[in-house]
């Protein structure tokens, strides 16, 4: 019931809302429906504690890749790097539907889904610098990034997408209940690889959530410019398919439980599209604001930021406190910054680790032309 509060001292009275307000129902948007006879529910349900996780999550993926920015313009990142801000509400909400033991596979915009795999947050940078201590021991910089149970950014526009089939088979074959998430970009929506892929899955009921990210732009290129038919959630025809609003974390999350359902009950594949936004360019060689303006992207930032509507809500249903909020911004400003020191101060891999992890390191029987072909050895 509602209580007047309007004599009760404020420290008092927050301390108050926040003891009673820990779980709240929030409206979120419908769905749009691709042969699938109901939706994901119209209500979600947050609790505190996942809301501070998620948020603190989004601020430290975006914090992240503001500094993965900052050193590639000073040159100490190299090479190829796709940033991941603006997309945040995609990969927090997906992992907040499925378990840790399920799979995941993406394409070469990686960054946050290895942070929400298990990965640390200097693990990921010193890799971007391509240092010993990444998390592929500095050999894969930004778009090869891998741990358990994620088979890692791929370089190769949707090929991530068979691959991740081939994980859903094997999920399947050795019936553990488990499932793969393939993601892709709007961009590679349009390979045949993927085609076939939904075929294959199709035909073999393979437990896999095939996720459409739709930031409405591919290599320079709208969405318009690029596909005939932008309903990326029907490309699957056969396959059922939801068309998710992919800045909102508790859309992202109600839309993926109902497909890992789907897929766990023996229904086979579905398909999701998540309707996003990123912030920075395609690449770092693409200042992202030639084919678009930067109004376009000034108006997204204010009106539907998935990290913004995300604390807007919490502090609005008195889950959280402003203080409570920038305590946590603190503290991730400051891990980013451990991080970074991190990355630039650790040493890079020897020459002779090159040849090595190449293949599996311990095979279970003598593999014809898997060993080392040579071995290198630093002069320097």
């Amino acid at each position: 019931g509602l209580i007047d509060m309007t004599s009760v001292p404020s420290a008092v009275f927050s301390v108050f809302i926040l003891s009673v307000v820990m779980n709240i129902k929030i409206i979120i948007f419908k769905c749009d429906l691709h042969k699938l006879e109901e939706g994901p529910p119209l209500q979600a349900v947050l609790s505190r504690e996942e809301g501070l996780q998620y948020y603190r999550t989004m601020q430290t993926m975006r914090r992240m890749e503001l500094k993965a920015d900052q050193l590639y313009k000073q040159k100490i990142i190299r090479g190829f790097c796709h940033l991941y801000d603006g997309q945040e509400a995609c990969a927090v909400g997906i992992e907040a539907g499925i378990n840790l033991s399920d799979h995941l596979i993406t394409a070469y915009r990686a960054h946050g889904y290895t942070l929400t795999r298990g990965g640390t947050v200097r693990e990921i940078m010193a890799e971007l610098t391509g240092r010993r201590g990444g998390i592929a021991k500095g050999k894969g910089g930004s778009m090869h990034m891998y741990t358990k149970h994620f088979y890692g950014g791929n370089g190769i526009v949707g090929a991530q997408v068979p691959l991740g089939a081939g994980v859903a088979l094997a999920c399947k074959y050795l019936g553990k209940n488990e499932l793969c998430v393939c993601l892709y970009g709007d961009g590679a929506a349009n390979q045949g690889q993927i085609f076939e892929t939904y075929n294959m899955a199709s035909l073999w009921k393979l437990p896999c959530i095939f996720i459409c990210e739709n930031n409405k732009y591919g290599m320079g290129t709208s969405v318009e410019r690029a596909a005939a038919s932008t309903d990326y959630y029907k490309r699957g025809d056969f396959i059922p398919g939801l068309r998710v609003d992919g800045m909102d974390v508790l859309c992202v999350r109600e839309a993926t439980k109902l497909a890992a359902e789907h897929c766990r009950s023996g229904k086979g594949p579905i398909l999701m599209e998540l309707q996003t936004y990123r912030y920075h360019g395609h690449s770092m060689s693409d200042p992202g604001v030639s084919y678009r303006t930067r109004d376009e992207i000034q108006e997204v930032r204010s009106k539907s930021d998935p990290i913004s509507m995300l604390k807007d809500r919490m502090l609005s249903n008195n889950m959280a406190s402003v203080e409570e909020l920038k305590e946590i911004d603190v503290e991730v400003r400051k891990e980013i910054e451990d991080a970074a020191q991190f990355a630039t101060t650790d040493p890079e891999p020897p020459l002779d680790d090159l040849c090595n992890h190449i293949f599996y390191n311990d095979p279970p029987m003598e593999v014809r032309g898997t060993n080392p072909w040579t071995k290198l050895k630093s002069v320097s």
